[in-house]
């Protein structure tokens, strides 16, 4: 559930940013000129803070309104979304902080992979894990197709990441593309022997601290 209010969260503040900087391009130039140069932050800092004149136009006074309406939204779901992303991390802490500990993995990513695990035997082998993630050969089935494309964006993440950040992988890749891998091949390998790595680790509860 909080998955799913975080993604609802996040994809809103989105739509109302996305808005908000097209409304600045085709905003009056006196609106406009405030805003050149600023990324985003700066962006919906100067957009929330915006007051309106009574010498304005009507079309300046809309302009400003809508703009300092939509900065807000964004901010507010901003914020909803990392309460939201709060709470997840102390669950997943609380339930599989090893999970955390591998490389790549965040409470967003920890929390996906968990929810579509779900305890011990539910999947039973690491290929059918694979298979549910989008990462074995042979395709998840149908009804399978949300959990799928969810988790196989998470194992995505994570490939990237290491990819980016840790030596290991670094040095794994380099020596798939000197035996003449595609980045694509690459990955999808990456991606299996992580879905395999993390089955593993998931049927193997942590021992008490």
């Amino acid at each position: 559930m909080l998955l799913a209010a975080r993604r609802s969260a996040v994809e809103a503040a989105t739509d109302a940013q996305r808005q908000l900087f097209s409304l600045i391009i085709a905003a009056p130039e006196p609106i406009r000129g405030r805003f050149r140069g600023q990324k985003l932050p700066g962006t919906l800092t100067i957009a929330t803070g915006l007051r309106v004149h009574s010498s304005w136009d009507a079309e300046t006074t809309v302009t400003v309104t809508v703009l300092r309406s939509l900065a807000r939204r964004a901010r507010d779901l901003a914020r909803e979304a990392s309460a939201h992303e709060k709470a997840i991390l102390g669950i997943v802490r609380s339930w599989r902080p090893d999970l955390l500990a591998q490389p790549g993995v965040g409470p967003i990513v920890a929390a996906t992979v968990l929810c579509a695990w779900s305890h011990p035997g539910r999947i039973h082998s690491e290929a059918a894990f694979a298979m549910l993630a989008g990462v074995a050969p042979i395709p998840a089935t149908s009804g399978q197709v949300t959990t799928r494309h969810r988790l196989n964006r998470a194992m995505h993440t994570i490939a990237l990441s290491r990819i980016c950040y840790d030596p290991t992988t670094r040095d794994y890749v380099a020596r798939r593309t000197i035996e003449g891998k595609t980045p694509r091949e690459i990955k999808r390998c990456l991606k299996r022997y992580i879905a395999r790595d993390l089955y593993r680790l998931l049927e193997h509860q942590p021992s008490p601290a």
